[in-house]
């Protein structure tokens, strides 16, 4: 075997490893999750309201608290994010203006989910008085994952080929009828990607809804933005850290039942997602 060879196969040996490394603890986590979980499971613990002090009955008003903050904050950040990029990446010019944009945009995927909470207190909550409720939280949360959003979208952009625009104005297509026709078509399954990862990071975070739009205990459910909601990743956090007796499988089902809906949820778009790249 050549010196190639062996440096060829000692890296694909690191790369597995690596590999292993990551899937095998998270793997652990999930089935911890679910085998200590699953018993909590019924009909009663996920479509009834939670009683004695939340120590028994069910989790509903999280998991209808947890879907409106997810589509609420999806359909503010996705078209926004999405148009941004295209902006970005389609007619702005490459000056120091535009890059000092870019990378106060990668900053901003970096910047702590607890900065965001306070932010979206501040403004959402205070300033523009929209009080403790689902549009606060919502906006809050949309305004954190926009940075991923626009940053996949944008480099999903650039992948296609510059071949696609050139014929397109070649044709006396407009620059946003290229865009349109010639351009997002071939990039959607980028832009449902950070969609993906923007609802699983939504669904999971505790710290923005906490000063934003989460409820310790609502005997209702929602009926508007304007309500305050109960959240699964809060949920979990009081049942688990603030409320004494809480049956282990109770907590464990929370958490289950937390990981199952953003997987569901990220099926669904990838389900999407293949469907479009068939389409194109």
């Amino acid at each position: 075997m050549t010196n190639e060879g062996r440096r060829q196969k000692v890296g694909f040996g690191v790369l597995l490893l690596a590999t292993f490394i990551v899937v095998i603890p998270v793997t652990a986590i999930v089935l911890l999750i679910v085998a200590k979980g699953w018993g909590a499971l019924s009909w009663s613990f996920l479509f009834t309201m939670p009683r004695e002090g939340m120590r028994a009955g069910g989790i509903l008003p999280a998991i209808v608290g947890t879907v409106y903050l997810v589509f609420a904050s999806i359909a503010f950040a996705l078209p926004i994010g999405v148009m941004a990029a295209i902006y970005l990446s389609e007619y702005a010019k490459d000056n120091a203006l535009t890059r000092t944009i870019n990378l106060a945009i990668i900053n901003l995927a970096g910047v702590s989910s607890v900065v965001f909470g306070l932010f979206g207190l501040s403004l959402f909550v205070i300033f523009l008085k929209f009080g403790v409720s689902i549009i606060s939280g919502s906006l809050t949360l949309g305004i954190m994952t926009l940075p991923v959003i626009i940053t996949t979208t944008r480099e999903a952009l650039r992948a296609v080929p510059r071949s696609y625009r050139e014929v397109s104005f070649s044709l006396g297509a407009s620059r946003w009828q290229t865009v349109r026709h010639a351009v997002l078509p071939h990039a959607l399954s980028g832009i449902l990607t950070g969609a993906i990862l923007s609802i699983g990071r939504v669904a999971g975070e505790t710290a923005p809804i906490l000063f934003t739009v989460a409820a310790f205990y609502l005997p209702n459910l929602p009926t508007g933005l304007s309500d305050q909601a109960m959240a699964l990743p809060y949920h979990l956090y009081i049942i688990t850290t603030q409320i004494p007796g809480i049956p282990e499988n109770y907590r464990y089902g929370t958490a289950f039942v937390l990981i199952g809906f953003v997987l569901i949820m990220n099926i669904t778009a990838t389900v999407i997602r293949s469907k479009a790249r068939r389409k194109r």
